[in-house]
C-alpha cells in the first residue's frame, strides 16, 4: 500500500493519464497526498483516435481524488505546444511549483496492431502509422519536457519519470518493429539525458516499466478477459502468468517520489518488479511480479516457475 500523506504538499503532472500505468500512477502519487494534474485526449465529450471512450481525463482526476489526493484534468493534447505551454502555465499559476513530472503519453498501440504487428519490415510498413506512432511516443515527450521543466527545476529536489515498456537490458534485443522499437527505446535513452542535464540542478531523471502489464486494453482487447478471470489468458500466453496490475507500476512511482534519496537512480532504467524488493511494495494481491525477469529467462530457454518470481 502507498503510505497516506507521505506526499502531501507535492505537485505532479501526469501526462497522458487516461488509462493504464499512467493512470494508475496519478491515482497512486493521489493515495500518498499528492495534488496531480492529470492530462489526455480523452475526455468526457472527446474521444481520442485511440477509441476508448470511457478511460477519460475527468475520470483518472476523480480517482485521484477519491484516493486521497487532489485530482484536476486538463483535456491536453501534447503534440499542440501551444496546449501544453497553456497547461504548464495554468500549474505555475494556481501552485508555484511542480515537483513530479511522469511523462506517459503514448497512445500507439493500435498503429502498430492495425500495421499486421510486430512483423513488417521497415519497408513494407505503413509510412504514415510509423512516424504517427514516434510523434504520440517520442515527440509528445519532448514537447512536454521543453514547457514542463524550466517549471521543475525551479526548486532543487525536481523528479522527472518516463514511462516505457521493456527495460534497457531487455531492449538490447530488438522488438520485432522498427517504429515500435524506436518508441519504446526512447524514453530509456530521454531519462539517461535528461539525467545528465538535471542533476547539477538537484534534480533527478528515471525511466520507468512495468512488467507484463494488464492494462484495461491488454484485458478487454487482446485476451478478452476482465480482471476477475486474468488467469485465462495463459491459455493464450503462457508469460501472462507473471503479469501485473497497473498499481503495481503506480505503487512503484510513488516510491521513488516519496524517497529523499531518489537522486541514486539517476538516469537509469527500472522497472516496477526491481523497485518493489528495494521499497518493499506489492502489487493488490500481495505479491511482487518479477516480469521482465521471468520473461527474459523464458525466451532463454531456462523454463521459469511464476512461484520463483514473485
Amino acid at each position: 500500500m502507498t503510505a497516506q500523506g507521505t506526499l502531501a504538499g507535492k505537485i505532479a503532472l501526469v501526462a497522458g493519464a487516461t488509462r493504464g500505468a499512467s493512470r494508475a500512477i496519478a491515482v497512486e502519487l493521489g493515495a500518498a497526498g499528492a495534488t496531480v494534474y492529470v492530462t489526455g485526449r480523452t475526455t468526457a465529450t472527446n474521444v481520442s483516435e485511440v477509441g476508448r471512450a470511457t478511460e477519460t481525463v475527468e475520470g483518472t482526476a476523480e480517482l485521484v481524488t477519491a484516493a486521497g489526493g487532489t485530482g484536476i484534468a486538463v483535456p491536453t493534447d501534447h503534440l499542440e505546444r501551444e496546449q501544453v505551454q497553456a497547461l504548464v502555465e495554468r500549474i505555475d499559476r494556481e501552485q508555484g511549483r511542480l515537483d513530479i513530472l511522469v511523462n506517459g503519453v503514448w497512445g500507439g498501440d493500435y498503429l502498430w496492431v492495425g500495421d499486421g504487428g510486430l512483423d513488417r519490415k521497415l519497408w513494407e510498413a505503413d509510412l504514415d502509422a510509423g512516424l504517427r506512432m514516434l510523434r504520440l511516443g517520442v515527440v509528445t515527450h519532448l514537447i512536454t519536457h521543453r514547457y514542463a521543466l524550466p517549471l521543475l527545476t525551479r526548486k532543487p529536489g525536481g523528479l522527472v519519470v518516463e514511462v516505457t515498456d521493456g527495460t534497457a537490458e531487455y531492449m538490447q534485443k530488438y522488438r520485432g518493429q522498427m517504429y515500435f522499437d524506436l518508441a519504446k527505446y526512447a524514453p530509456i535513452r530521454m531519462a539517461f539525458g535528461l539525467g545528465e542535464e538535471l542533476k547539477d540542478l538537484g534534480c533527478t531523471a528515471v525511466c520507468i516499466t512495468p512488467g507484463y502489464l494488464r492494462s484495461e486494453a491488454m484485458l478487454d482487447t487482446y485476451f478478452k478477459v476482465t480482471e476477475e478471470n486474468w488467469r485465462a489468458g495463459i491459455e493464450q500466453d503462457p508469460n501472462f502468468c507473471i503479469s501485473e496490475t497497473p498499481a503495481f507500476t503506480g505503487r512503484a512511482v510513488a516510491a521513488l517520489a516519496a524517497d529523499p534519496e531518489v537522486a541514486r537512480w539517476n538516469g537509469q532504467s527500472l522497472s516496477s518488479g526491481q523497485l518493489s524488493r528495494v521499497y518493499g511494495f506489492t502489487d493488490l494481491d500481495g505479491t511482487r511480479p518479477d516480469g521482465w525477469r521471468f520473461i527474459m529467462d523464458a525466451e532463454a530457454g531456462r523454463k521459469p516457475k511464476e512461484e520463483d518470481y514473485r
